[in-house]
């Protein structure tokens, strides 16, 4: 089996009031996936051609002990998936729960086929 690179996706995602990282980067995953459309693999799935899909998510976030990627994740529909969270991002504002929180995402989609 070769694996192929399929795509790579690039999004932001912030949490405006709560000082929620989790929240930011969800929405920064979202953003990601929302940019492109993997039209081959619908074209091959309707001949009955099911490739095995990986996607790795790296996310930047202020804390990246506070992201719950688990959660993150469940963005994702299919594949089979992994999370790296990384120290990155932005924080802006007092830091005592009202903080804008900005998180940055790469979601990279690997076929084997």
């Amino acid at each position: 089996m070769v694996k192929t690179r399929l795509i790579v996706e690039l999004g932001t995602g912030v949490d405006m009031h709560g000082g929620d990282y989790t929240k930011a980067a969800r929405r920064a995953v979202d953003d990601a996936i929302h940019h492109g459309s993997l039209l081959y693999l619908g074209e091959i799935m309707k001949q009955g051609i099911r490739p095995k899909m990986y996607i790795d998510v790296t996310i930047a976030a202020p804390k990246p002990d506070a992201v719950d990627g688990d959660a993150v994740l469940a963005a994702l529909p299919f594949g089979e998936k992994k999370i790296n969270v990384v120290a990155g991002g932005m924080e802006v504002g007092p830091g005592e729960g009202d903080s804008i929180i900005i998180c940055n995402a790469a979601v990279m989609v690997t076929v084997e086929s």
